[in-house]
C-alpha cells in the first residue's frame, strides 16, 4: 500500500513539474511542440504508414505464415524464435522503429508466438532505418554520406548479436518444448498461408479499414510521444537541469577516451535521437570517430522517446518490457564497439567505396536514400491529411452508417 501510495506521488509531482515548467517558459515549450510535430507531420507518419498497412494486410492474408515456415529453420537456431519473426526482423529494420515492436505484438494477438518469444522478438526486431540514419544523420547532419555506410553496418550487425545474445532469455521457461520441423516445405508454407486467411472472417473492405485504422492510430500515438519528448528534452535544458546532469557524465567519458564537450549531446540522444545526433554534429571536435561512437549508441540505445513508442504498444499484451529495455543497453555496446573496430575499413579506406562524400545541400539527388527524403518532406503533410481524413471516414462510416 505504501509503494502504491509514492508511486502516486512522484508520478503526480512529476507531472506538475512538467506542467509549471511549461507555463514558465511557454514560448520555449510551444517551439519544442512545433518541431516535434514537423518531425512527424512531415516525416515519420508518411515514411512508417504504408509499412504498417502493409504489414496488417500481410499478416491477415497468410503471408507471414508462408514466410514463417520457409524462414524456421533460420529462425530458430539463430534466434530461438518461430520463422514468423524472419518478417518482424526484416521490416523493423526496413521501416524503422516501432515497426517491429508492433508487428510482434500482432504476432502475439494471433497466437503464432509465445510471451518469450514475443520478448525475444522486441528485444531485436526495432531498429532505425536506412532511410534516417543515411539521410538524416549521415547526409543531414554530418554532411558525409560515407558515415551512413558505417554506422548502418554497426547498427544492424549489432542488432542481429543482440538477437543471438537474447536465443538464452528464458530458456528455463521453456523446457519440455519441442521446436518446430526444420525442413523447409513450400507445399506446408502454403497451406499455412491458406488456413490462415479462411480462419479470418472478415470481408476484404473490413481487412483494409481495419489496416488503415490500426495503422494511423499507432502512428498518431507515436506523434504524441514525439511531442511530448522534444517538449521534455527541451524543458531539462532551459532550466539547465540537463547541463547538471551531463556534469556526471564528465568522468566516464573522460576514463574512456572521450570528449567531454560530447556529454551533454550524449545525455539529449538518451531522450530522443535526432536532437542528440543534431548537437552532436554541431560539436566542433577533432575526432570524429568519437562522435560516430555516441550516435551509434545511441542508435542502438533507441532514446528514451523511443523506448516510450514501443512500451505502450506492447502494454496491451502480456509482452514485458524489461527485457527490451535491456537489449537497448546490448545494442548500444556492440554498435559502439563495432564503430570503433569497422571506422578505417568502412570509412577511412575512401577507395573502397564508390559512394562520394557530398553536402547534401549540393548534391541532394545523387542518392536514392536523399532523393527519397527529399520527396518525403514535400509530399508528407498532404500524405498524413489524406490518411487521417480516410481513417475518420471509415470510423463515421462503421459507427453512424452501419
Amino acid at each position: 500500500m505504501l509503494k502504491q501510495i509514492i508511486k502516486t506521488l512522484v508520478l503526480a509531482g512529476i507531472t506538475g513539474f512538467i506542467a509549471f515548467a511549461i507555463l514558465t517558459v511557454p514560448d520555449e515549450a510551444s517551439e519544442a511542440s512545433v518541431r516535434g510535430l514537423n518531425i512527424w507531420w512531415e516525416s515519420v507518419f508518411p515514411t512508417l504508414l504504408p509499412f504498417f498497412i502493409i504489414a496488417e494486410l500481410l499478416i491477415s492474408f497468410g503471408v507471414v505464415n508462408f514466410i514463417g515456415v520457409l524462414c524456421e529453420p533460420i529462425m530458430r537456431p539463430i534466434f530461438n524464435v518461430p520463422g514468423v519473426g524472419s518478417f518482424a526482423w526484416i521490416m523493423g529494420m526496413v521501416s524503422g522503429y516501432p515497426t517491429g515492436a508492433k508487428i510482434s505484438v500482432h504476432l502475439r494477438e494471433e497466437k503464432q508466438i509465445t510471451q518469450i518469444e514475443a520478448e525475444r522478438l522486441v528485444a531485436f526486431t526495432n531498429a532505425s532505418s536506412p532511410l534516417f540514419i543515411i539521410g538524416v544523420i549521415a547526409g543531414g547532419l554530418f554532411n558525409d554520406l560515407k558515415l551512413g555506410i558505417l554506422l548502418i553496418a554497426c547498427h544492424y550487425i549489432g542488432n542481429t548479436f543482440v538477437g543471438i545474445c537474447m536465443r538464452f532469455y528464458g530458456r528455463s521457461k521453456e523446457k519440455g518444448k519441442k521446436p518446430a520441423g526444420n525442413k523447409v516445405s513450400l507445399t506446408r508454407a502454403f497451406k499455412e498461408m491458406h488456413r490462415t486467411r479462411l480462419n479470418d472472417p472478415r470481408p476484404f473492405g473490413q481487412v483494409m479499414g481495419d489496416a488503415v485504422l490500426n495503422s494511423v492510430k499507432t502512428l498518431v500515438m507515436v506523434g504524441g510521444f514525439i511531442i511530448l519528448f522534444s517538449v521534455f528534452t527541451k524543458l531539462l535544458y532551459i532550466l539547465g537541469i540537463s547541463p547538471i546532469i551531463a556534469n556526471s557524465f564528465h568522468f566516464v567519458f573522460h576514463a574512456i577516451s572521450l570528449p567531454v564537450e560530447l556529454a551533454l549531446p550524449f545525455l539529449s540522444g538518451l531522450f530522443e535521437i535526432t536532437l542528440g545526433s543534431q548537437m552532436i554534429s554541431q560539436t566542433f571536435i577533432d575526432s570524429l570517430l568519437a562522435q560516430m561512437v555516441i550516435v551509434s549508441f545511441i542508435l542502438g540505445f533507441h532514446g528514451l522517446s523511443v523506448q516510450a513508442q514501443v512500451s505502450s504498444i506492447i502494454a496491451r499484451t502480456d509482452i514485458r518490457f524489461a527485457p527490451y529495455f535491456f537489449a537497448r543497453f546490448l545494442h548500444a555496446f556492440f554498435a559502439s564497439i563495432l564503430t570503433i573496430i569497422l571506422y578505417k575499413p568502412l570509412y577511412v579506406n575512401r577507395e573502397a567505396f564508390e559512394l562520394e562524400s557530398i553536402p547534401v545541400s549540393e548534391g541532394a539527388d545523387q542518392t536514392i536514400w536523399v532523393s527519397i527524403l527529399d520527396i518525403i518532406k514535400h509530399a508528407g503533410p498532404f500524405i498524413t491529411i489524406l490518411f487521417l481524413a480516410i481513417s475518420v471516414l471509415i470510423l463515421y462510416r462503421r459507427r453512424f452508417i452501419n
